[in-house]
């Protein structure tokens, strides 16, 4: 059965006990499972590839309850259809007190778990999409309504801008102006920049920018006056997949319009003034199939460098550098 990720009522029903979340959106996702784990769970957290390997220990986790034990959530996250014989194992057996949860990536509609969970009425599936301009909108918005505090809209489009499409962005964006506001009463748009503003010499978006109008000698330039830690290296990845987003989308629309004036003009959320050279020379070094195409490889290095921390900047930096021409 499909759900929405709104729908937290019909989730949260005690009667339903396997859920299928599928994705981009981690922020939504993890505030969903983090809605549906009680008090007095314990909650335990596979790889999918830990129970394909060794099938017996979940199954003994599943069907097995703890004295001690009141209830269980299992999240088992990177799920594909490779775990499909195993959740219809256990389908066609009977547990209790326990709620498993498999937390997929982009699941096509021909997904054989996909199916599964959208055509059983007892299991619940819930698709995770990109936060859209106005659902940030808002949660920004929301934010200040609830601190008594007036921020022009001017101001609200460049704290949501700053997230890049990404609602745990937004959040961490939010979290840095609610410690500002402590101890200030108001904030102003000299405040809100120098909050959100990224600490190294050069932005993030800026290092983005000049990777995706291949301006080999600037991006060089910033690489070489930056020390990216982890969570830096994550950050690029983020803006990367959302700069990328939005040149696919203008790229197609210019195929319709053959204007890159009205286009860029056109594209919403605005773009601001200063943007647009950078994105006329994006759009002039690269096609349409060039940016599909490299979505997807963003995609791939996004997940290895959540198993790879260790060597996230040695990966990020050589796919930077191999895709910069």
């Amino acid at each position: 059965m499909i759900l929405k990720s709104y729908d937290k009522i019909k989730i949260q029903n005690p009667k339903y006990s396997i859920f299928l979340f599928y994705g981009q959106n981690r922020a939504l996702k993890d505030e969903l499972i983090n809605s549906l784990l009680k008090k007095d769970q314990t909650k335990i957290n596979y790889e999918e590839i830990e129970i394909l390997n060794k099938p017996e220990i979940f199954y003994s986790e599943v069907f097995t309850k703890s004295f001690f034990e009141t209830s269980k959530l299992i999240v088992i996250s990177r799920s594909s259809d490779k775990i499909y014989k195993i959740i219809e194992d256990i389908l066609e057996k009977n547990f209790s007190d326990i709620k498993i949860i498999l937390d997929a990536d982009s699941l096509e509609k021909r997904s054989k778990l996909r199916r599964l969970f959208e055509n059983n009425k007892n299991l619940i599936c819930v698709p995770f999409y990109d936060d859209n301009q106005a659902t940030l909108l808002k949660i920004a918005s929301n934010f200040f309504v609830k601190k008594n505090i007036q921020l022009s809209y001017q101001n609200l489009n460049l704290l949501v801008e700053k997230s890049k499409g990404d609602r745990k962005n937004l959040e961490n964006e939010l979290n840095k102006i609610e410690m500002f506001l402590a101890s200030k009463k108001s904030i102003n748009a000299e405040n809100l920049n120098k909050l959100i503003n990224l600490k190294s010499p050069y932005n993030f978006d800026e290092l983005v920018d000049n990777f995706l109008a291949k301006n080999k000698l600037q991006l060089f330039k910033i690489l070489n006056e930056n020390i990216l830690s982890d969570e830096d290296n994550i950050s690029i990845i983020r803006i990367l997949l959302y700069k990328s987003k939005r040149l696919k989308i203008i790229l197609e629309d210019l195929t319709l319009s053959k204007n890159i004036e009205e286009t860029i003009s056109n594209y919403r959320p605005p773009i601001f003034w200063k943007d647009k050279d950078i994105i006329k020379q994006q759009v002039k070094k690269n096609s349409l199939n060039q940016i599909k195409t490299l979505l997807k490889k963003i995609n791939n290095l996004e997940l290895l460098l959540k198993k790879k921390s260790i060597q996230s900047g040695k990966l990020l930096i050589n796919f930077i550098l191999e895709h910069a021409n």
